[in-house]
């Protein structure tokens, strides 16, 4: 088993910066790829971004590009989420996931862990 626990959420303005973590127990070898994804209200949820174990591999949803950045500390158990330039369409439960694929999907079913959660709100 693998557990995530991720912190960092909050509330920040337009333009703003947050930077979420996720920390990785358990089975960690289980954590090849991390990703990182997003639901909004009243929408499914949605990749954000991707690494692989090295790091060489990152995937990227467009919405994102250029404003979020990931990393992982493997010594540490840990990944991280640098949101930079957030805008209000970012508002959304941002969630941990774990995978052994080697490579860092955009689909839910390749991450057989998940976190709980932590709420990002961005108001105009």
């Amino acid at each position: 088993q693998v557990h995530l626990v991720e912190s960092g959420g909050g509330r920040v303005q337009t333009g703003g910066s947050l930077r979420l973590s996720c920390s990785i127990s358990g089975d960690t070898e289980r954590a090849y790829a991390m990703g990182w994804f997003r639901q909004a209200p009243g929408k499914e949820r949605e990749f954000v971004i991707g690494i692989s174990w090295s790091s060489v591999r990152i995937s990227y949803s467009d919405s994102v590009k250029g404003r979020f950045t990931i990393s992982r500390d493997n010594a540490k158990n840990s990944v991280y989420l640098q949101m930079n330039s957030l805008r209000p369409e970012d508002t959304a439960v941002y969630y941990c996931a774990a995978g052994q694929s080697p490579i860092p999907t955009e689909s839910e079913t390749d991450y057989g862990y998940w976190g709980q959660g932590t709420q990002v709100t961005v108001s105009s």
